[in-house]
């Protein structure tokens, strides 16, 4: 059992007294670790008196913490939770029986077992974790319906997978991501969450760290962070732009011309960049080992090649110096005088947008290419 404590000599205790008593009375042979950030009230002596194991860590923030803690740790399975009393660690035996039974991450959800009055602020409550582990099942597939729950416990070869990076308190969300995106057994079970024991507020900044989670969460998602909005711009700009090229678009007592067709090429470049971002971060991550490949993806990976890329980006680039040039063909009909706006621009902005994207294109397919060369080590 590992505790991340900085400050808890009210309650740290009673946490270590409760560990050792549930492991006890179910016969898991364990220990329960103090991973200590730097207390200066005394916690270190109050839990090596409890019966403890006390870790000094000395980089500080609750992931350091707790990846300092779990290195330390020698079980074959590791349970963690808060310093603060407001979990019922006699719910560990709960937790080991799922793993032993085949799971690599058992996650406390506080939603199912309850939660005390008093145990969670009202937006906490009823908008920052139910927001939060929505986006989180969303994004990633997943049934998890507490992803911050701090009661957690998992075996010491999955966290080797997941090989955790952060040191804030998004590593619960990593944590859950990570073993998610490696495939590996996630389940759930209920546990109660208890008004804590301090006399201080808590150290977790509801509005920061929450951020901190989501931001996390959408970069781990490159489909939802950039593949689904850049879809949306491109045919959103693509409909608006082709619309446009026809003439005047009347809607109402608005009328859309040429300065909207310029704002609707502007959204199809910026779509496209956004989807291929989408498909070199997804590749990156499966080559880094970070998520599972995907026999779908894969499939669709073999056909975009740097030699495909390179013809449709070049033949873009043809057809954005061809319309291009007949723009400047219709200014030769006037002699080379007065520009007629709503005439020329439906033209060139066509052409500078192929011009463009068919370039984005082409050095996309060849950044591609040098994310595929092998250079695994060992190779000849």
């Amino acid at each position: 059992m590992v505790i991340p404590c900085l400050n808890e000599a009210l309650t740290i205790g009673g946490c270590v007294g409760e560990a050792m008593d549930a492991l006890a009375a179910s016969g898991i042979a364990g220990e329960v670790l103090v991973a200590d950030n730097g207390s200066t009230d005394g916690s270190q002596d109050i839990a090596t008196q409890a019966g403890a194991r006390v870790v000094p860590i000395a980089a500080k923030g609750y992931g350091n913490a707790l990846r300092g803690g779990i290195v330390a740790a020698r079980g074959r399975f590791v349970l963690m939770g808060d310093a603060d009393g407001s979990y019922n660690f006699a719910h560990l035996p709960r937790f080991v029986e799922r793993l032993r039974a085949g799971a690599d991450l058992v996650m406390g959800n506080r939603f199912l077992g309850g939660i005390e009055p008093g145990a969670m602020p009202w937006k906490n409550r009823h908008i920052g974790n139910p927001i939060l582990s929505f986006v989180g099942r969303l994004f990633f597939q997943t049934p998890i319906g507490d992803f911050h729950c701090g009661l957690r416990a998992f075996s010491a070869e999955a966290y080797r997978r997941m090989d955790l990076r952060t040191t804030g308190m998004e590593l619960a969300s990593e944590m859950v991501i990570k073993s998610v995106l490696l495939g590996l057994r996630v389940e759930e079970v209920p546990t109660v969450l208890r008004k804590d024991g301090r006399d201080r507020p808590p150290h977790l900044r509801p509005w920061r760290d929450g951020w901190r989670h989501l931001r996390f969460m959408l970069l781990f998602s490159p489909r939802w962070l950039f593949w689904y909005p850049g879809l949306l711009l491109m045919t959103a700009g693509t409909i608006l732009g082709a619309l446009l090229v026809q003439g005047p678009l009347p809607l109402g007592r608005v009328t859309l011309d040429v300065h909207t067709l310029l704002f609707a090429a502007i959204g199809v470049l910026i779509g496209f960049q956004a989807a291929s971002f989408a498909v070199l971060s997804k590749f990156f991550t499966i080559r880094a080992g970070l998520r599972l490949p995907q026999a779908s993806f894969e499939r669709w990976f073999r056909h975009a090649t740097l030699e495909l890329g390179v013809i449709v980006g070049s033949t873009l680039v043809a057809a954005g110096l061809a319309l291009s040039i007949w723009a400047v063909f219709l200014w030769s009909g006037r002699g080379f005088g007065q520009l007629q706006p709503a005439e020329t621009l439906r033209w060139v902005i066509p052409g500078a947008l192929c011009l463009v994207l068919g370039c984005q294109m082409i050095l996309s397919s060849f950044f591609l290419g040098v994310l595929r060369l092998d250079t695994r080590a060992g190779q000849t």
